[in-house]
C-alpha cells in the first residue's frame, strides 16, 4: 500500500511520485543510500504516478520562480489537487524537497507535509533516474531542459532597471576609498620629495593636493620673483600665503636640484593632480547615483555614508533584509565578536558613526542616537528598495525626525509622532509620484503622437525614412527633409542651363538683325564710287539704326544718354 507520495520539481515538469514500504526505508537509511544508485532496486521503491509537462519556457520560468519564492503556482496547485489521492477522509503525506514550498503547500491545499529524513535520499535518486522514469524522455532532452531554465532564470534574475542598479555604487565607493589612500600615499612621496628642495612649503600649505599643484608651479625655487605672484595666488587663494611662499624661497635652507631630477618631480606631481581631480568626478558620479538608486538613504545619511552601507551589505536588498540592529554595528563585526568572546561592551556603531548626528550629540546619547538613526536607515532602504518611482520625500521626513530626536536630547523639546510624520511623508510622496507619471504619460503620447506623424509622412510618400521631430514644450514640430527639394534644385540647375524659348526668340531675332547689318554692310561696299552720295549716305544711316537696335535689345543695362542722343541724330 502506497503510504506516501513525492512532488519532485524538474525542468520540463512537475512529477509526482508513489513512494512504498516508507516505514521500511526509514529503517534500513543505510541500505536505501546504497540501492539509490541501483536502478532496478530504486524502480522496486519509487513508481511515477502522474506527470506535467510545462507547455513553454515562459511556463517553466514562471513556475521556477514561484517555487524559489515558497509561492505556489496555480499549476501546481492544479497538478496536486487532480492527481494526489485521497486515502479516507485525510490527505496523503506529500514528501517535498523545499521546506519553504512545503510550508506554502501546507497552508494552501492543508497537505501534511514532510522534508526530512528518507525524502532527501529518495529525492536525490529521483534526480539521479528522472529520464528513466519518465516515457519518451531521453537524459539529452532532460539536460537540455535543465541548462535552457537556467539560463532564462539567471537572466531573470540580474535583469533589473539599469538607472537603478547598486552594483555601480559599490564599484565606485570602493575606488573611491582606494583613491584616497593612493592620492594621500603619493602627496606624502611628494612632500618628501620636493622637501629637499624647498622645505619651508610643507610648513605654509598642508592641504595635499595644492601642495601638489604648488610643486608643479613653482619648480626651481630659484627662479621664482614677484611676476610669479599672482599664478601662486590663483592657486592657493590667499595672498598672504602667496607672499609668504615668495619670501620663503628667497631664504630657504633646501638643497640645489637638478633639472633631470625637476622633471621627474613635476611629471609626479601632475599625476597626483590629475587622480585628485578624477576623485571629484567619480564623487559627484556616485552623488548622482545614489540619488537615482537609493534617494531616501543618501537623503537621511549622506550619499558616501548610504554607499557604504550598501556596499558592506552586497546589494540594496540585503540591506533592505537586515534589521535595524545590524545595521546599527554594520562595518564593526571585528569588535562586536572581540566583545563577545571577552564578554565585555559590545559596539554601540558601525559603518553610521561617520554621519553628523553622532559626531554632533553628546557623549552619553551617542549610543541612544546612533540606535535612532539605524533604525531610520532600515526605513529609508526598504522604501528604496521596493518603491517603483524613487523620490526622496521619505529620507527628507526622516532626517527631520533624526533632527527633532538630536534636539530632544540636547533641550527635552518633545517631537513629532512617527504616524503624523509618516503621514504627510505619504502624501507629499502621492504627489510627487502623481506629477512624475503624469509627465511619463505626457512624454509618451508626444512620443506616440511624433511616431504616427513620421508613419503618415512615410506613408504618404513624402519623406524617405529622413525626418527630424523636435519637441517645444506642448507643440511636436515635425520638420522633414525632402528629397523632392533636392530634385527640384536640380531641375533648376538644369532649366538654368537650357535656354528657355524666350531666349531663343530673342537669340533669332539678334541673328536676323546681324545678317540685314551684314547685308547693308556689303550692298554699302558693293556700291560704285560714281553712284550718288545720297545712296550711301542713306544705306550708312540704315546701317546705324541697326546697330543701335541690336545693342540695345543685348545689353543688359539701360542704354546710356550719349546712345539716345546718337539714335536721335540717326533719325
Amino acid at each position: 500500500m502506497v503510504l506516501m507520495h513525492m512532488l519532485f520539481e524538474h525542468a520540463a515538469g512537475y512529477a509526482l511520485l508513489a513512494v512504498k514500504e516508507v516505514e521500511e526505508i526509514g529503517m534500513l537509511l543505510p541500505q536505501v543510500e546504497d540501492s539509490v544508485l541501483n536502478i532496478a532496486k530504486f524502480n522496486s521503491i519509487v513508481s511515477l504516478a502522474a506527470f506535467f509537462p510545462f507547455k513553454s519556457a515562459q511556463a517553466a520560468l514562471e513556475n521556477i520562480n514561484a517555487i524559489s519564492e515558497g509561492v505556489v503556482h496555480a499549476d501546481l496547485k492544479l497538478f496536486l489537487e487532480t492527481n494526489l489521492p485521497h486515502v479516507g477522509k485525510k490527505k496523503g503525506v506529500l514528501g517535498v524537497s523545499d521546506a519553504k514550498i512545503g510550508a506554502a503547500l501546507q497552508e494552501e491545499l492543508g497537505l501534511s507535509i514532510q522534508t526530512g529524513g528518507v525524502v532527501a535520499e529518495i529525492q536525490r535518486g529521483v534526480r539521479l533516474h528522472f529520464h528513466s522514469l519518465v516515457k519518451g524522455l531521453t537524459a539529452q532532452a532532460a539536460s537540455k531542459a535543465q541548462l535552457g531554465l537556467g539560463h532564462s532564470y539567471s537572466r531573470a534574475k540580474v535583469k533589473f532597471n539599469v538607472n537603478r542598479v547598486d552594483n555601480m555604487i559599490i564599484q565606485s565607493i570602493a575606488l573611491l576609498d582606494q583613491l584616497d589612500k593612493d592620492i594621500n600615499t603619493f602627496s606624502m612621496r611628494v612632500r618628501e620629495w620636493y622637501g629637499y628642495h624647498f622645505p619651508e612649503l610643507i610648513k605654509i600649505v598642508s592641504d595635499n593636493s595644492m601642495y601638489c599643484r604648488l610643486a608643479q608651479l613653482i619648480g626651481n625655487r630659484k627662479e621664482l620673483s614677484e611676476e610669479s605672484l599672482e599664478s601662486l595666488e590663483e592657486v592657493v587663494m590667499d595672498s598672504a600665503k602667496a607672499q609668504a611662499i615668495l619670501d620663503a624661497s628667497r631664504s630657504s635652507m633646501g638643497m640645489d636640484i637638478s633639472p633631470i631630477d625637476l622633471i621627474n618631480i613635476e611629471r609626479f606631481c601632475s599625476r597626483v593632480v590629475s587622480l585628485a581631480s578624477y576623485r571629484l568626478e567619480l564623487q559627484e558620479y556616485l552623488r548622482s547615483k545614489m540619488s537615482q538608486v537609493a534617494p531616501n538613504l543618501a537623503a537621511l545619511i549622506g550619499e558616501v555614508v548610504g554607499a557604504r552601507l550598501i556596499s558592506h551589505a552586497g546589494s540594496l536588498t540585503n540591506l533592505a533584509k537586515y534589521p535595524a540592529s545590524t545595521v546599527q554595528i554594520l562595518g564593526a563585526e571585528k569588535a562586536l565578536f572581540r566583545a563577545l568572546k571577552t564578554r565585555g561592551n559590545t559596539p554601540k556603531y558601525g559603518l553610521i558613526f561617520h554621519s553628523t548626528f553622532i559626531g554632533r550629540a553628546a557623549a552619553k546619547n551617542k549610543g541612544r542616537i546612533s540606535r535612532y538613526l539605524a533604525n531610520k536607515c532600515t526605513i529609508a532602504s526598504r522604501i528604496d528598495c521596493f518603491s517603483e518611482l524613487p523620490t526622496n520625500v521619505f529620507g527628507e521626513k526622516l532626517r527631520d525626525q533624526v533632527e527633532e530626536r538630536l534636539s530632544f536630547y540636547q533641550t527635552g523639546e518633545v517631537p513629532r509622532k512617527n504616524v503624523d510624520v509618516m503621514k504627510e511623508a505619504v502624501k507629499e510622496a502621492c504627489d510627487v509620484a502623481a506629477e512624475m507619471k503624469r509627465k511619463l504619460e505626457k512624454k509618451e503620447k508626444k512620443r506616440k503622437k511624433r511616431e504616427k506623424k513620421l508613419k503618415e509622412l512615410e506613408a504618404n510618400g513624402e519623406t524617405n525614412g529622413e525626418a527630424e521631430v523636435k519637441e517645444e514644450d506642448d507643440e511636436v514640430e515635425v520638420i522633414v527633409k525632402k528629397k523632392k527639394k533636392k530634385k527640384q534644385e536640380v531641375e533648376e540647375v538644369q532649366v538654368e542651363e537650357t535656354p528657355a524659348p524666350e531666349i531663343k526668340a530673342e537669340e533669332t531675332e539678334t541673328k536676323t538683325k546681324k545678317k540685314k547689318k551684314k547685308q547693308a554692310v556689303e550692298e554699302v561696299q558693293e556700291t560704285p564710287a560714281a553712284e550718288n552720295d545720297t545712296v550711301t549716305k542713306k544705306k550708312k544711316r540704315k546701317a546705324e539704326v541697326v546697330e543701335m537696335e541690336v545693342a540695345e535689345e543685348t545689353a543688359e543695362t539701360p542704354v546710356s544718354e550719349k546712345k539716345k542722343k546718337r539714335k536721335k541724330s540717326a533719325e
